[in-house]
C-alpha cells in the first residue's frame, strides 16, 4: 500500500486535515470534515449571493471580519439552512467544541455546510464526533477531508501547486464539492483553498476576488444558486517569504498560481455535474463591454432549451439566438456569427444551411464541444463553461432529500 502523503489542501506547510461519519448520512458516510492550521491565518472569502443564507454562512461571514482564523470545520448531508435561531446555536456549538480541542478561541473557527435545506442536525451526534475528528488530524488526511464534504459528487476535488519567490517554495492547495445548484452569483458550490505564502490581508483578498471571477464565475450547471455558496482561503505564512504585496511582481506570480489551482477545481466540478453527458465551452467575442460579453454567455449556458439540445445533439441554433437575444444587452442580428467546433453555422445572422448543420451535428457528438458566438460590436471577450441537462439530472434531484 501506498504511503500517505500530504497533498491537496495540506499541500502547504502547516496545514491539517480529517473527515468521518458523525451521523448525519445515512449508510455511515463521512460527513463531518476538519481544515486546521496549526499557526493562526490571514482568512478571506466570498459567499452566495442569495438573500436566504444558511446559519453558517452567516456566522462565517461575521467572523472573517477580523481577518484571521484557525479551522473551518464542514458538514454534508445537511445544509443547516431554513433551520431558525436553532440552526444558528447548533453552529456556535458545533464551533465552540471544535475550538475547545484546537485550544483556540471560537470566533477564530468557520464553518459551512452542504445538503438537504430544513432538516435540523443531528447535533448531539455531530458534537460527540468532534474529539474524534481533531484528534485525527493529520497532514495526510486531506483525502478524507474532501471526501467528507461530499454530496451528490461522485469524486473527490482537489488540486495544488507551488512557485518559488526569492529563497522561498510557496505553495497552494485547495478541495471543492459541487455539481448541482451552481451558478456564478458568488460562489456557486463550497471551495476551500490554503496557502503557505505570507501576504497581506488586501493582497489575498484581491487575489481570492481574481481567482474567483476568472473560474467559478464562468461556471453554471443549472443556473440555481444555494443557500450555501462559500469560497474561504487560509494563508498561515508558513513558508517564509517576503510578504506580498499588491502591486508587485511576487502578487502577479501568487495571483497566476491560486488562478491555476481554481481553474483545476472548477475543470473537476464541470465534469462531474449532475447527469451530464457534455462539456460545453462558450466564448463570445465582438461584445462592447466585458460586462455585454459575460451576460450573452451567461444567458446561454444557463438556457434550457440550449442545454437539452446539446443532450439531443439537435442543431437547433435558433436557442442560441434566442438565449443572445434574453440577454438583456443590446445586439445587431445581422451580425451575429455562430460557430460550433470550427463549423460555421450561423453569418452575420442567417444559418449557413443543411451542409453546415450536418457537419455540426458530428461535432456535437462529442463529450468536449465549443460553442463561439461573434457579436461584432467591439473588443471584448468572455467565457463560460456549462453541461448538458439530461433525464439524470432530473433523476437526482427529483429523489435527493429522500436520499441523504
Amino acid at each position: 500500500m501506498a504511503k500517505k502523503s500530504r497533498g491537496g489542501i495540506t499541500f502547504p506547510e502547516g496545514f491539517l486535515a480529517n473527515g468521518l461519519f458523525s451521523g448525519i448520512k445515512k449508510a455511515g458516510k463521512p460527513d463531518l470534515a476538519l481544515l486546521a492550521s496549526e499557526t493562526e491565518c490571514l482568512v478571506a472569502g466570498l459567499f452566495t449571493t442569495n438573500r436566504i443564507k444558511a446559519a453558517p454562512v452567516i456566522l462565517s461571514q461575521r467572523r472573517i471580519r477580523t481577518g484571521s482564523a484557525n479551522a473551518i470545520v464542514i458538514n454534508s448531508g445537511n445544509a443547516n439552512a431554513c433551520t431558525g435561531e436553532s440552526g444558528m446555536q447548533d453552529a456556535l456549538r458545533i464551533t465552540e467544541k471544535v475550538s475547545q480541542f484546537l485550544t483556540c478561541n471560537a470566533r477564530k473557527v468557520l464553518c459551512a455546510s452542504t445538503g438537504v435545506i430544513g432538516r435540523p442536525l443531528p447535533i448531539e451526534s455531530v458534537l460527540d464526533a468532534i474529539p474524534k475528528l481533531v484528534e485525527k488530524l493529520s497532514p495526510n488526511h486531506h483525502l478524507e477531508c474532501a471526501r467528507a464534504i461530499m454530496t451528490t459528487d461522485t469524486y473527490v476535488k482537489e488540486s495544488q501547486g507551488e512557485i518559488r519567490l526569492g529563497d522561498s517554495i510557496v505553495r497552494f492547495g485547495g478541495m471543492a464539492k459541487g455539481v448541482g445548484m451552481i451558478h456564478p452569483q458568488m460562489a456557486t458550490m463550497l471551495a476551500f483553498m490554503t496557502t503557505d505564502a505570507e501576504i497581506d490581508k488586501d493582497a489575498l483578498k484581491s487575489a481570492l476576488q481574481i481567482a474567483v471571477d476568472r473560474n467559478f464565475h464562468t461556471l453554471s450547471v443549472d443556473g440555481e444558486t444555494s443557500t450555501n455558496d462559500s469560497v474561504i482561503i487560509l494563508a498561515n505564512g508558513r513558508a517564509g517569504n517576503p510578504r506580498i504585496m499588491k502591486g508587485t511582481a511576487a502578487y502577479d506570480e501568487f495571483v497566476s498560481e491560486l488562478d491555476a489551482v481554481c481553474q483545476k477545481l472548477r475543470t473537476l466540478l464541470i465534469r462531474d455535474a449532475e447527469g451530464a453527458t457534455k462539456y460545453i465551452h462558450i466564448s463570445v467575442q465582438g461584445a462592447r463591454s466585458k460586462t455585454d460579453a459575460r451576460k450573452i454567455a451567461s444567458s446561454i449556458a444557463r438556457s434550457v432549451l440550449v442545454k437539452t439540445a446539446f443532450y439531443g445533439e439537435d442543431v437547433n441554433w435558433g436557442r442560441i439566438m434566442v438565449a443572445i437575444g434574453n440577454a438583456g444587452v443590446p445586439v445587431r442580428e445581422d451580425r451575429i456569427d455562430i460557430c460550433m467546433g470550427d463549423v460555421a453555422l450561423v453569418h452575420r445572422g442567417t444559418g449557413l444551411g443543411e451542409t453546415q448543420e450536418e457537419k455540426a451535428r458530428e461535432v456535437m457528438k462529442g463529450q468536449e464541444i465549443h460553442l463561439s458566438v461573434s457579436l461584432g460590436l467591439g473588443p471584448m471577450t468572455a467565457e463560460y463553461w456549462t453541461t448538458d441537462l439530461t433525464y439524470e439530472y432530473v433523476r437526482i434531484n427529483a429523489g435527493y432529500k429522500g436520499r441523504t
